[in-house]
């Protein structure tokens, strides 16, 4: 009895729960909201890529010439710098201590200089008197001559001794320059991006991967807009141009045009991933805005899209100087 009914009906629900649990399995995933409504292009025709804001100077890594612990650091995040003021210290106390050697060495060469001044005037007065002297029988010839020899002997001291002074100052100027080495300052007017340097820590020469310093001049912000190569013959830089800030469409911007980079370079995605893909070639063309128009960072990304004719009417792109009038170099 058991076997004749129960088993089968166990067996013919299984049948069904399998054949529901597959259907509700193969039910389509419903597709994710974005987090922001993508931006639109305000153009019946255009050229889209994507964007990466950047200083005007592009962003510039600071280093040092001289290795050393780190002293002293002027300048925080975020401020602003003038051309040549001084953004951190390597530490000098060596310097220091030869400079005072070499300024002490200074004032002995020219306290030098003075003593041979008072010795060779005299010797040359004495020369001077024994030649004065009318009869030749008041001082002999060997006497003469050793008064002559004696005055040239200072004279060429006294020349040595302003040598020695011209070497100790150039021995000052040189341990000057080697301290001034030491302070590391700004080339170029700007604001400090970016500060990875502590004191006391140990700063290393050369390109590094993490800069001790990032520095650049955000009075205008340039866009860096990489356009497939695809697109590239539809760039017509004379036509306008808008940016609109990632994950908000309602902040946008006019774009000036600035330069094209006329090398055509490997689209870098960076992502982070493992298996992204860098086979995709972009022309890279630059424009500026006004940073006040928009909330923006160097090194956010934005959305650009650049009018241009309908394919059917675009034949070449309109080429343009290698830099504009707005924020190029």
């Amino acid at each position: 009895m058991f076997t004749r009914y129960i088993l089968p009906a166990v067996a013919l629900f299984g049948v069904i729960f399998a054949v529901i649990f597959v259907h509700a399995g193969n039910k389509p995933v419903p597709a994710s909201q974005p987090v922001a409504d993508p931006a639109q292009a305000p153009f019946a025709s255009y050229v889209a890529g994507a964007g990466i804001v950047e200083s005007s100077t592009e962003e510039i890594p600071v280093g040092t010439l001289v290795p050393g612990v780190v002293s002293e650091i002027y300048k925080s995040i975020g401020e602003r710098v003038r051309a040549g003021d001084p953004l951190f210290r390597i530490d000098s106390r060596d310097l220091e201590a030869e400079l005072a050697v070499r300024k002490a060495d200074l004032v002995s060469a020219k306290a030098n200089v003075s003593a041979q001044e008072a010795t060779a005037a005299d010797m040359q007065n004495q020369w001077k008197n024994a030649q004065a002297m009318g009869d030749a029988r008041a001082m002999s010839a060997e006497e003469l001559d050793r008064r002559r020899f004696a005055a040239q002997v200072a004279a060429a001291k006294l020349e040595q001794a302003n040598a020695d002074v011209v070497s100790a100052e150039a021995h000052v100027k040189q341990t000057e320059t080697e301290l001034d080495r030491r302070i590391v300052r700004a080339r170029v007017d700007g604001t400090l991006l970016q500060s990875k340097i502590h004191l006391g820590e140990y700063a290393q020469v050369g390109p590094l991967a993490t800069p001790l310093m990032l520095l650049g001049n955000t009075d205008v912000l340039n866009v860096r807009v990489d356009i497939d190569e695809n697109d590239a013959w539809r760039v017509d830089t004379t036509r306008a141009a808008i940016a609109f800030v990632r994950g908000n469409r309602d902040l946008s911007t006019e774009l000036h045009f600035v330069r094209i980079e006329p090398y055509v370079v490997p689209k870098r995605s960076l992502t982070g991933d493992s298996s992204e893909r860098v086979d995709t070639r972009v022309l890279q063309v630059v424009y500026s805005f006004n940073p006040k128009s928009l909330p923006v960072f160097v090194g956010q990304q934005m959305d650009v899209f650049i009018e241009a004719r309908p394919i059917g009417q675009a034949t070449a792109y309109t080429r343009a100087p290698a830099s504009g009038p707005a924020g190029g170099r």
